[in-house]
């Protein structure tokens, strides 16, 4: 069945149950309003999964806690789209790309909004390098290979929200992003999963980090420089994609390192990735390795 915004949760009053649904209210920003301590009540579907929702029950419940849309499981290698806005290749004085440059992610990475915490590694705590990245992730909806540009969109199922927690001590020790990008946790996601036919042109989204209730990164996305159409395609070139890949599209300028002073994340530190319309608030807490 046709879907706007579907969340999967632990609903409020028993946590030992998994479901999935739509909020009530189109409108409200789940992952804020749920960080707030406001209810949030949800259409019940059938399914257990965002890939296979199913339909309404006619039920609702109220969310108690915000999951990632899909599992590690579900999401696999999760592919990563680096240096993919104008303004950010600027700040890192790097030239425009010809080619989307793609990285992988393990599924250990994945990881959901607050409470479930994000986590510095503890053996990069004393390097004091840990970063964030706030980005447009694509979910597909069905196995991909080999897929024209023409075509990209039909594989598509929706749109979140990420952050791809980076160490930039590791990420500018070596060549390859793998290590510096892939610890335990470093790609939450959420809050929802909005369909792509409701999201018809992620040009007329809006992105912004805010640290601490300030915002670092504020950008629209017409600046990327690889659409969804050329991402997906470019991906899939060669490769299977089952269904449920997460793709995560790039982040614009305003990274942390490239601040001055710096703005890197420590313990304790709030994180909100924030895309408008539709997708909202992805909130996440930084806390140190134990």
């Amino acid at each position: 069945m046709a879907f706007e915004r579907l969340v999967r949760f632990v609903p409020k009053g028993d946590s030992s149950k998994v479901l999935i649904g739509e909020p009530v209210d189109s409108s409200v920003d789940v992952g804020l309003a749920v960080y707030k301590g406001e209810e949030v009540q949800v259409k019940v579907y059938s399914g257990s999964s965002v890939l296979d929702a199913g339909s309404p029950t006619g039920e609702t419940a109220v969310i108690g806690q915000i999951l990632s849309p899909v599992t590690a499981n579900e999401a696999g290698t999760i592919r990563c789209i680096g240096l993919n806005y104008k303004r950010h290749a600027e700040e890192a004085k790097m030239s425009i790309p010809d080619i989307p440059t793609l990285f992988l992610k393990p599924p250990t990475c994945l990881a959901g909004p607050y409470p479930e915490p994000t986590i510095i590694p503890k053996h990069t705590i004393a390097s004091d390098s840990a970063d964030y990245e706030s980005e447009l992730a694509i979910i597909l909806g069905k196995e991909a290979k080999n897929v024209s540009e023409a075509d990209a969109l039909d594989y598509v199922l929706g749109y979140t929200a990420c952050n791809d927690i980076s160490s930039r001590a590791s990420q500018f020790a070596q060549t390859q992003w793998c290590y510096s990008k892939g610890f335990d946790g470093a790609c939450p996601i959420g809050p929802v999963l909005v369909s792509k036919d409701v999201i018809k042109d992620v040009g007329k989204l809006r992105l912004r980090g805010l640290k601490n209730g300030k915002a670092v990164q504020d950008s629209p996305l017409t600046d990327l420089i690889f659409s969804v159409e050329q991402i997906v395609s470019f991906v899939s070139q060669g490769t299977t994609l089952p269904k449920g890949t997460v793709i995560i599209t790039g982040t614009p300028a305003g990274v942390g390192f490239a601040h001055k002073p710096q703005e890197l994340l420590h313990d304790g530190d709030e994180f909100i990735v924030e895309i408008q319309p539709h997708i909202g608030s992805l909130v996440n807490k930084l806390q140190n390795e134990q």
